[in-house]
């Protein structure tokens, strides 16, 4: 199928899948004339790369595993795998977002909220003060 068909089968823009072919997401392959040619698993393919992001996977990522993920023996197991990983970024990035909301709570209400906080060192040109 042409550049044309797979958008509108997948809802993506001709320049998302330009990009993804780019990218070496996709392949295609160029007909006589010149047109790109993509098979019928461009479809979902395209589907499980849009699933994909939606769940907080990059592109680099999707690129990184998305062949092994298809040449693995058991597909399920793999994508659980790269799950749990995911889980674990994601674990790390909620805690360090409620420090950081707790710091800007500490902070609220403190006259200026970006003014150092007493009691810790900080270093200023090579210079060490206290807070």
């Amino acid at each position: 199928m042409r550049i044309g068909e797979l958008s509108e089968y997948t809802g993506l823009s001709r320049d998302a899948i330009r990009y993804y072919e780019r990218m070496g997401l996709l392949e295609s392959h160029r007909s006589p004339n010149g047109y790109r040619e993509f098979g019928a698993e461009a479809v979902p393919w395209l589907d499980y790369v849009r699933t994909a992001r939606r769940l907080g996977f990059s592109l680099a990522e999707i690129t990184e595993h998305g062949a092994a993920l298809k040449d693995a023996p058991d597909s399920a197991a793999a994508l659980t795998a790269l799950f749990a990983e995911k889980i674990a970024v994601v674990d790390e990035r909620m805690a360090e977002l409620a420090r950081l909301r707790s710091e800007l709570e500490e902070r609220s209400g403190t006259g200026c909220p970006l003014r150092p906080q007493p009691g810790g060192t900080a270093v200023l040109d090579g210079a060490t003060w206290r807070r």
